[in-house]
């Protein structure tokens, strides 16, 4: 999943909150200036909501990244060609005890399938950065 937590009373908005979430979990410090915008807020599984924070971040090569082991447990990218390819898309199917049912994206072929919340917010990157082509 992406870097993120509570708000602190300090944090003045959610872009505060995920510049500081980011240099506490990653140990990487993101300028304002490098931030592209927010996405629309969405609901987490416990219904909180989530306010995805959009940055560039410049070249992965270039970045020193200091995890923080007692909230990240593995760093790993994907690349923005492996994501925009269809083999490596999909879609899982849900249903609740109600019998509601579901469907959210899924990224696939990776070190890791991409799913859940970080599948949503990937996505709706995915088609801000290249309208047409995902």
């Amino acid at each position: 999943s992406f870097p993120g937590g509570r708000r602190d009373p300090a944090d003045g908005d959610a872009v505060a909150t995920a510049l500081r979430e980011t240099r506490e979990e990653l140990g990487v410090a993101v300028a304002a200036t490098s931030v592209w915008g927010q996405l629309r807020t969405l609901p987490d599984r416990q219904g909180m909501t989530v306010a995805p924070v959009v940055a560039n971040l410049g070249p992965l090569e270039a970045l020193t990244l200091n995890p923080n082991p007692d909230e990240v447990e593995e760093v790993f990218t994907l690349p923005l060609a492996h994501l925009l390819r269809e083999e490596n898309q999909g879609y899982t199917h849900f249903r609740t005890a109600s019998g509601y049912g579901y469907t959210l994206p899924v990224f696939l072929n990776g070190p890791h399938k991409v799913w859940g919340l970080t599948a949503i917010i990937t996505e709706l990157t995915l088609e801000l950065l290249v309208p047409g082509r995902y």
